[in-house]
């Protein structure tokens, strides 16, 4: 696969192994997010006043099809957190009743159940499941342990952030149907990462980061929200569209979408994110991306002589169907490593930019591959490890 560097605005002499943080947009896109920022700015009354509505109509109508949804399904936010924080502090929970999570969510996510929890008086579960993970049905079996008659809300990552796992939510999400429960789940790192057809997957709620592997600018993201559920949801700040004077906008988008003034230019620019994928075919990128990580994920396990948090595949989907990562995974490393100095080396020593992660009590180096990476990278950071884990 050749290297994509050169359509990317990162710093030529960084091995940029950590996508999977903030992302990185490629220049064409950062160009059309650029021009509207300066269309905002030539006439703002005309851009705001007169036109925004159906600009992020179009806009939605883009992203809607690449996610398999319809367009007044979706609102546009800031990122992943801001759009579950609208659907957190909006649901009805109180003292009795249960929000079951996995214990391999992000921070922010579990200090936001964390925060309500105490302020509503509901209990938030992080439910422990085996690893290494062996199967889709495994999984969710002992992740259902935890299900309870108080079970109100499961909540739970797409593909997670410490442990960079694609969890198998489809089948959580059908039997959480089935119970009457409502499915909460953080896309972060699913679009742009792994195809999507929300309609289809079925949950309740869906938050997803555009920023990260679609490539959008920072400042992209979105909020799902089935129509036989939108009604749920109450706005986290309420302006205009609280009570809206154009009709014919669904009360979704225009309770969600609209906070005032603000800069809209990274929602309109994600078309233009979509459409460079679409040009360079990224689904082979992305494949070629997947080898490239469980190369990273095999020889790193090689070398400290650890076992993998799950049995990795050598192609984007397995002989048993279940793909465990995509272009993000995460391999351990000794007890004995200072993470904090040894992140601090790689990035000094060696110009290597990646997160090392503590979670459940061990340590972890998460591996990002993004088109512009190459083996070249991957055996900088292995030749790295060799010298620091000595």
């Amino acid at each position: 696969m050749p290297s994509f560097k050169k359509y990317f605005l990162l710093d030529p002499s960084v091995i940029f192994l950590n996508h999977g943080s903030f992302g990185a947009t490629p220049r064409a896109v950062f160009n059309a997010y650029q021009r509207w920022q300066r269309e905002l700015e030539r006439q703002p009354v005309q851009f705001l006043g007169r036109q925004i509505t159906g600009l992020l109509a179009e806009s939605r109508a883009a992203l809607g099809a690449y996610l398999g949804t319809q367009a007044d399904n979706i609102v546009y936010t800031q990122n992943v957190t801001v759009a579950l924080n609208i659907v957190a502090h909006s649901l009805r929970l109180g003292p009795g009743d249960e929000v079951l999570a996995t214990e391999h969510e992000y921070g922010a996510l579990d200090r936001t159940w964390r925060f309500l929890s105490k302020e509503k008086g509901f209990r938030y579960i992080n439910q422990p499941v085996e690893t290494p993970l062996l199967s889709a049905e495994k999984f969710v079996e002992d992740f259902w342990r935890g299900v309870t008659p108080r079970t109100r809300v499961i909540f739970m990552s797409h593909i997670t952030s410490p442990t960079a796992v694609i969890f198998p939510v489809e089948e959580a999400v059908r039997r959480a149907r089935q119970s009457g429960i409502i499915t909460i789940i953080d896309g972060a790192h699913a679009p742009g990462q792994i195809k999507l057809r929300l309609d289809s997957l079925g949950a309740d709620f869906y938050g997803g980061n555009l920023h990260k592997w679609l490539c959008a600018p920072k400042g992209a993201g979105f909020l799902y929200a089935r129509p036989e559920v939108q009604s749920l949801l109450k706005p986290l700040v309420v302006s205009w569209g609280y009570e809206p004077e154009v009709p014919g906008v669904s009360a979704f988008i225009d309770q969600h979408e609209w906070w005032g003034t603000r800069d809209m230019a990274a929602f309109l620019s994600v078309p233009a994110a979509i459409e460079f994928q679409e040009q360079y075919n990224w689904d082979e990128v992305r494949e070629s991306c997947h080898r490239l990580a469980a190369y990273a994920h095999h020889r790193i396990c090689e070398l400290t002589g650890l076992a993998p948090l799950h049995f990795p595949t050598d192609a984007l989907r397995s002989n048993a169907g279940q793909a465990w990562f995509c272009q993000m995974v995460a391999a351990p490393l000794p007890a004995n490593s200072d993470i904090s100095l040894l992140k601090e080396r790689l990035y000094k020593d060696y110009k290597i930019e990646i997160p090392l992660i503590e979670w459940k009590g061990r340590k972890w180096i998460r591996v990002s591959v993004q088109g512009y990476n190459t083996k070249r990278d991957i055996d900088a950071l292995l030749r790295s490890l060799h010298m620091l884990l000595k």
